[in-house]
């Protein structure tokens, strides 16, 4: 019999309401800011456009994967280098995410998060698939 401890359940509260933000980031990109409108702010900042269709499937793909449980550890940790640029794209509107523009508050908190998901793993009611876990191992 296994024994589920709060910190299973805490790891997967954790892992399914991000992933629930990514979905929400990804579809706001998509569905509110067009896809055309996320490339043409991408090159505003300088970044190639072809960038804005990765960080949409990241955070799409990502947040399903994360509120599945599907390698859980790597999703997590491939997600902080697109928090890590959102944290560079409001740096310069001060710390509060409130702030016009928004600051990098709520980014480099979400950076945080992703690392302590890929510390603490699925948790409980993931997705299990065994092939997947052979191949990743720990990272599963």
């Amino acid at each position: 019999m296994t024994t589920t401890t709060p910190a299973d359940h805490a790891a997967t509260l954790l892992r399914v309401s991000s992933g629930a933000l990514f979905l929400a980031h990804g579809l706001l990109k998509v569905n509110v800011f067009t896809i055309a409108g996320t490339v043409s702010f991408f090159e505003s900042l300088g970044l190639p456009g072809f960038l804005a269709y990765l960080i949409i499937l990241a955070e799409l793909l990502g947040g399903l994967a994360l509120i599945l449980g599907v390698a859980t550890r790597l999703v997590a940790l491939a997600l902080v280098p697109v928090l890590l640029g959102a944290t560079w794209v409001h740096a310069g509107n001060g710390w509060l995410f409130s702030g016009a523009g928004g600051g990098w508050e709520f980014p480099v908190f979400w950076t945080v998060v992703q690392i302590a998901i890929a510390l603490l793993g699925s948790g409980r009611a993931a997705l299990r698939i065994p092939a997947l876990n052979r191949v990743l191992g720990q990272f599963a």
